[in-house]
Parts: structure tokens; sequence; C-alpha cells
């Protein structure tokens, strides 16, 4: 098997199975970063991989200081936010949203069934916390796509196998969809002053050498420092992971909730704009989501 290329590569240094845990409106989780054993991974703040039928979802919220990824890997989810802003994001699909200083929103199922996706939040830095709300939405088709030597990537953010994504992040952030045949060996590049993670989403691989840990779904698995990392599917299926890496704002932290700030005297002020419908929430007072038509 091919020996890592890197000058120092990422080893292991936490793994951790993600338990299921009801958020939103009855909406099933499994909570990555954001758990208590891990609480961030500076810039990031959370990653579940959920799984949702109607009724259940997450009704009309709240966001300020950060940015919302939700990538779609099975059925539909509709969005709609308090300044008119509606959609449907489908299996394959990207919605990257920069809440800024203020979104109300709802994220529900738009098919009958089982929803299945994955949301990550990107902190953003201070000087960015109160920009104007984005939205970056990418179909399934115009997310670039390549197959080499028995691995696939879905490149959502960063690079890839000599492909980019037309995905701007103002976080410097790479989010990267593998899949890994039996036998296939990956070798992917990493910044070696970002912070990295990789959630194994379906089958298992080795994961920092040939002989490293087999790692199987719904674990997350922090990596140490270096200049990329190698993984070896050794089994006798198919191993389909998301690498996500970004830099580090090291910057003060305070989150309560759906409110992300530096200080906590910035999050009491954001939870008071919310209330008294200011600084970015001027449309929240009254504003209420339409019902979603299922299809």
């Amino acid at each position: 098997m091919a020996a890592s290329p890197f000058t120092q590569p990422r080893s292991v240094v936490k793994k951790l199975l993600s338990q299921e845990q009801r958020e939103g409106d009855g909406a099933l989780v499994r909570r990555s970063i954001g758990r208590p054993e891990l609480k961030q991974l500076d810039p990031f703040l959370l990653l579940d991989e959920f799984s949702v039928s109607p009724p259940a979802g997450f009704p009309d919220h709240p966001h300020r200081g950060f940015e919302t990824v939700t990538y779609m890997l099975e059925g539909a989810f509709t969005h709609q936010d308090f300044a008119g802003h509606k959609g449907t994001i489908k299996a394959g699909d990207l919605q990257w949203m920069t809440a800024g200083r203020g979104i109300v929103h709802c994220e529900m199922p738009a098919s009958k069934g089982k929803q299945h996706g994955l949301q990550l939040w990107v902190n953003l830095a201070a000087k960015d916390k109160m920009i104007d709300p984005n939205y970056q939405e990418l179909e399934d088709k115009d997310i670039p796509k390549i197959h080499k030597d028995g691995v696939s990537v879905s490149v959502i953010a960063g690079e890839s196998m000599g492909i980019k994504s037309p995905v701007y992040t103002r976080t410097p952030t790479m989010y990267l969809d593998f899949k890994l045949e039996p036998g296939a060996v990956l070798h992917q590049a990493i910044p070696d002053d970002w912070n990295a993670f990789v959630y194994v989403l379906e089958g298992e691989s080795s994961f920092g050498s040939p002989n490293g840990p087999v790692i199987g779904a719904n674990h997350t698995i922090q990596l140490g420092m270096g200049d990329g990392v190698s993984i070896w599917n050794k089994s006798q299926g198919l191993c389909r992971f998301v690498l996500i890496g970004g830099q580090p704002l090291n910057e003060p932290v305070f989150q309560y909730g759906p409110f992300v700030m530096n200080t906590k005297e910035q999050v009491m002020d954001a939870i008071q704009d919310y209330q008294s419908g200011r600084n970015g929430f001027e449309r929240a007072a009254g504003w209420q989501s339409d019902p979603v038509t299922l299809e």
C-alpha cells in the first residue's frame, strides 16, 4: 500500500461515536462537533447528521453571528426566511447561508418519508458577525465532482484532486464528500495550520496510516496537525465520509443557542435585538413561515 506523501501526516487524535438526540420539533440528529466531548473545533461550532420525517422539522428560529451549511443526502428540505427568501434543496444540493447580523427562518421537510442530510455551523470572525445575510446555493449538478483510482469526491468547498468549488468561504473552509471503493487510498492535502475532522457516513476505513485505527459509520474523527491526511479502505465495502477543515479564528466564542458572538454582552444584545425587532431583526415581529406542501 502506498505510503503517505506528506511531510507531517495527520493522525487521529480523538474518535467519538455520535449518539442520536432530538432537536427542533421532533427531528432526530447525530451531533458530531457541538457535543460536550468536542464542544467546538475552531472555526466549527456544530455538525449534525439529520434524519427527519414530516411533520418533524426545524420551525421558525433565529440566527446571528455564523453560517449554516446544509448539504442534502436524501429527500428534500424547504427553507423560508423573514426577508422573503424561499427555496427547496434536494439530494446532492447545497445551501451555504451567512446569517450575519440576523436571520429568522424555518427548515422543513418538503417530501414524504425520510429527509437525510448534514448541517455544519461555521463561525464568523468578529469583523464579519454583523454583515448582511447572504446565500450561496448550488444544485447537485453544479457541485464539482471527480472520480479517479477508486476515489470519488464532491467538492462542496475548497479543492481536491485538482478541482475547486465555486463557493466563497468567508472563514476559509474545505468541505469534501468522499467515497472510497474497496482497496482505494486517498491522500488529501490540508493547510498545516487548519483544524480538520472527518465524519463517517457509511462503511469503514483506516485513517492516518495503513495500520491505523479502522473507524466506521457515525464516528467523528478529530485529526492532529500536519500537511495532509491519508486514508485506506481495506474493507470489502464502500466507505463514505466528509472531510472538513478550516482556518482557526483564534477569537473568544460565547454561544447561547442560535446566537454566536464573542462576549456574553454581545449575545445579550442579540437576544434583545431579536425580541425588540431591531439591528437586523426588524422583520422578525409577527413573521411566520408558510405551511410546506409535501411533494
